[in-house]
């Protein structure tokens, strides 16, 4: 993987940072994404104590609470890597206690854990077309499987409940991961479930986890060249595995790229 260039979001910790370290470890150009500067620098510190090469790796900032600001950071990473080879969308907070909507007006687990990566996805669609091969890798999670999209109130605002807020956000991400690599583009896009794991948003599944390295292991297992992908479709480690039902139903997935659209195009 010497030669390609990676984006991980949600870098600076937990299966983000674990995933940054075996992409660098596999010699890729790591480009690294932080919420912040401060955890970002303290990540790539983390990141060269663990062996990675300081100069494959180049930290970016942005806080998805914020689309535009996602809108930046797309802009500064095809400005700087023309050719993108991976698009790992692992970026991920657990829905708030009581329904939160960011500035952008969207429940702020809904904005962070999809409607970010749509954007990125739809913002970075001319260099990761120009890798050829490219792949997108979206870190969803078997909760994806009890939820169902509230179409009329995708806030949930008149009925919120925390755990079915975070599964509608990982339900939408695996929906969407299709259509974030059209026929003919030359991109290859999954999801991943990567296991329970000891990481923020244990609290949501349980009190004991994995150690976010083998939840990492999961997602770049998906992420090398020689691994064979069959595009669309949702893993569970190395396997495809079952997804919701609405993940393949046509009408489904048209209604939800309609909705995300307007979502971010209304921020």
């Amino acid at each position: 993987m010497s030669a390609l260039v990676a984006l991980v979001t949600g870098a600076s910790s937990g299966i983000g940072w674990e995933t940054a370290r075996l992409l660098a470890g596999h010699g890729a150009t790591v480009v690294a994404h932080a919420r912040t500067a401060s955890e970002g620098e303290d990540a790539v510190e983390r990141l060269v104590a663990a062996g990675a090469s300081r100069d494959r790796l180049h930290l970016v900032t942005a806080d998805f609470t914020r689309l535009a600001e996602v809108a930046e950071l797309a802009d500064r990473v095809a400005t700087a890597f023309p050719v993108l080879d991976l698009l790992v969308n692992n970026a991920a907070v657990m829905a708030p206690e009581r329904c939160t909507l960011t500035d952008d007006g969207n429940e702020v687990s809904l904005q962070v854990n999809f409607l970010a990566a749509h954007l990125l996805a739809r913002l970075l669609r001319e260099p990761l077309a120009a890798a050829g091969r490219a792949r997108i890798v979206n870190v969803s999670s078997s909760l994806h499987r009890t939820a169902s999209m509230n179409w009329s109130d995708p806030n949930r605002a008149k009925k919120y409940s925390r755990v079915a807020a975070y599964a509608q956000s990982q339900l939408a991400l695996t929906m969407a991961t299709r259509d974030m690599a059209p026929e003919g583009s030359g991109i290859t896009a999954v999801s991943v479930n990567p296991g329970l794991c000891d990481t923020a948003l244990l609290p949501l599944y349980g009190r004991v986890g994995a150690p976010p390295a083998e939840g990492a292991a999961a997602v770049v297992k998906l992420c090398l060249p020689d691994f064979r992908l069959t595009p669309g479709e949702y893993y569970d480690g190395g396997d495809i595995a079952p997804s919701a039902q609405v993940v393949h139903e046509e009408r489904s997935l048209r209604r939800l790229g309609r909705l995300a659209d307007q979502l971010v195009t209304q921020a």
